[in-house]
């Protein structure tokens, strides 16, 4: 497979939000680097100085449950009998040096590329969202103003039955009819 022809959802669709952080699986990784899943963890483990634990995580047995269950991970014996390590955007960098392959390189550059667009989508939904709550917030003050126009609508469509008093003035000795 050509690194550069892979388009951007591929890429995209192999990165997943687990502990507050977007990564990728290793088996992915090792697949887009062409390299073996166990030759990639031994390079890993060889290094393990230049993977601190905001670069890399180990999951855990229920976090690899839900990837199962989000079909992420066809099984968790498609896994290997270990739960997958994962990588997150600066991993992804240190593992192209610590695989010191022109493949790895160029494609950690794509991967990076995607990362970075993810961040410049969501800070523009960001925008998007905040606008609409600034909008929703102003809409609430109006229900209310239109709610209010409506029952005083209603009053003036049914007045009251309530016998009314005339309205001027009579002389003395004249009653009201």
């Amino acid at each position: 497979m050509n690194e550069m022809m892979l388009p951007d959802e591929v890429l995209a669709s192999k990165i997943y939000h687990i502990r507050e952080h977007k990564v990728m699986l290793d088996r992915d990784l090792a697949e887009l680097y062409d390299v073996k899943p166990i030759r990639l963890r031994e390079q890993v483990k060889r290094n393990t100085e230049r993977f601190p634990e905001n670069f890399m995580f180990q999951l855990m047995d229920e976090e690899a449950e839900v990837m199962v269950s989000q079909n992420a991970i066809p099984s968790k014996k498609h896994l290997g009998g270990y739960l997958p390590y994962v990588f997150t955007e600066h991993g992804v960098l240190m593992l192209a040096n610590v695989l010191r392959s022109d493949r790895a390189i160029q494609v950690s550059i794509r991967i990076i590329e995607i990362f970075v667009k993810m961040r410049e989508m969501l800070s523009a939904h960001k925008d998007i969202l905040l606008k609409l709550e600034q909008l929703e917030r102003k809409s609430i003050g109006h229900d209310v103003d239109i709610q209010l126009i409506f029952g005083y609508l209603k009053e003036l469509l049914n007045p009251s039955q309530e016998p009314r008093n005339m309205i001027g003035f009579t002389r003395h000795g004249e009653t009201e009819e």
